[in-house]
């Protein structure tokens, strides 16, 4: 028997013999007392929690979603139509807006906060109090969407950060799906889009889903690795052909998606149908995308996209003479993002963000000089007569939702 089985097995026994306290806080509180950031991380310990929790838990057909950006949408779009077809299905997603619960997806909603203390405590019992706290932030909530999970038909998990030492690549999967990949978290994943692209596609087993790529290199690890490890390597085409077999052509003016919503729907359809899960793809229609060029109103958008890749596949859909509302994380390329939206900015309102992660906000004012756009700081206020950009990350979202009332709007 290895050290691996050994650990797993020794805290069972002390937990059977109540060695280990199994009282736990309320999820809320438990998860404040974690830090959401971390220099270095122990690759090994979630999975030897998820050992420890495995045996515990049933284990629906799971689909794991890694890439830069439009995992959320997908995975999304993906969970939303299996459910509509009569599944059961959960849909684990980060970071979240403005409540936890968004990030736990059951059967059309998010979780109750009922539904997630119950979770809470059968985990927090099954690992024993020493391997929860010692857990980060994601890699407990990550076991928690499992235990939620657990007699769902379908599981969509999507990466949080990379893909081979993610915490949701502890679990077999039926399907991977790569969204587009692009130069992101170069720190923890490699200096060039090739690192970047192996680090995330390890991740792979048996099948894999290749989204429309903007980097040609992506396509080129994803086929050696696929070959490496003997995956069936299915990649996907963009939504921009004369042949739109499925309607979404239609769907999308309906709905006035940007064309980056459209590509990531196909990748949605492509997956489901590997699945061999049935949809109608009319269901999409209902289905509200928060926070993914979201018409909040007539006149203001919000995404959360925060990277120069989703600065790209935004600028399309901007309309010209924009007011962008922005912030920016630190280890963000925000003067990249600022020059690729210029063309299609009036003015920029630098909104400020609670987060330990956040720009100093001279240095956004440096890129936007250097870039040459003008700025003043987010006053609070909405001109109904102009159009706005609410644009940087789920932070900058959060803090305009939370900043920005109805009585803050001109008439």
């Amino acid at each position: 028997m290895n050290f691996w089985h050994m650990s797993v097995q020794n805290l069972q026994i002390a937990n059977k013999r109540g060695k280990i306290a199994v009282s736990s806080e309320p999820l809320e509180n438990f998860l404040a007392g974690k830090p959401l950031y971390y220099k270095e991380i122990d690759h090994e310990r979630v999975h030897l929690a998820y050992a420890c929790l495995k045996p515990h838990i049933k284990h629906p057909e799971t689909v794991h979603i890694v890439g830069t950006n439009g995992k959320g949408s997908t995975g999304r779009m993906m969970a939303f139509l299996a459910w509509k077809e009569g599944l059961s299905v959960g849909h684990y997603s980060s970071p979240h807006i403005l409540k936890f619960n968004e990030r736990i997806w059951l059967n059309g909603e998010d979780a109750s906060d009922e539904v997630l203390e119950t979770a809470h405590r059968r985990l927090f019992d099954i690992l024993g109090r020493k391997m929860s706290e010692e857990l980060s932030y994601f890699e407990y909530t990550t076991l928690l969407a499992f235990v939620v999970f657990e007699n769902c038909d379908l599981m969509v998990l999507e990466a949080g950060l990379g893909g081979e030492f993610d915490a949701t690549n502890v679990r077999d999967k039926a399907l991977s799906v790569i969204t587009p990949i692009g130069i992101d978290h170069q720190a923890f994943l490699g200096k060039t889009i090739e690192e970047i692209a192996a680090t995330k596609i390890r991740s792979i087993q048996k099948k894999v889903l290749l989204a429309p790529q903007v980097y040609d290199e992506v396509v080129e690890v994803a086929e050696k690795i696929a070959a490496d490890v003997g995956a069936d390597l299915r990649v996907c085409p963009g939504i921009n052909t004369e042949v739109d077999p499925y309607g979404l052509k239609k769907i999308a003016t309906e709905k006035a998606w940007p064309s980056y919503l459209v590509d990531n729907a196909m990748v949605a359809l492509h997956a489901l149908d590997i699945l061999n899960i049935d949809y109608d793809v009319n269901d999409l229609l209902s289905l509200e995308l928060f926070g993914r060029f979201y018409p909040l109103m007539e006149n203001i958008r919000i995404d959360v996209g925060h990277n120069p890749l989703a600065a790209q596949a935004i600028v399309k859909a901007m309309e010209a003479d924009t007011i962008l509302i922005y912030n920016s994380l630190d280890d963000k390329e925000y003067e990249e993002v600022l020059r690729i939206l210029k063309p299609k900015v009036k003015r920029v309102e630098i909104i400020h963000i609670g987060s330990q992660r956040a720009t100093v906000i001279e240095e956004i004012e440096k890129a936007l000089e250097r870039v040459g756009l003008p700025y003043s700081d987010f006053q609070n206020e909405i001109d109904q007569n102009k159009k706005y950009l609410v644009f940087g990350s789920f932070y900058v979202i959060e803090a305009f939702l939370k900043e920005t009332t109805p009585y803050s709007i001109e008439g």
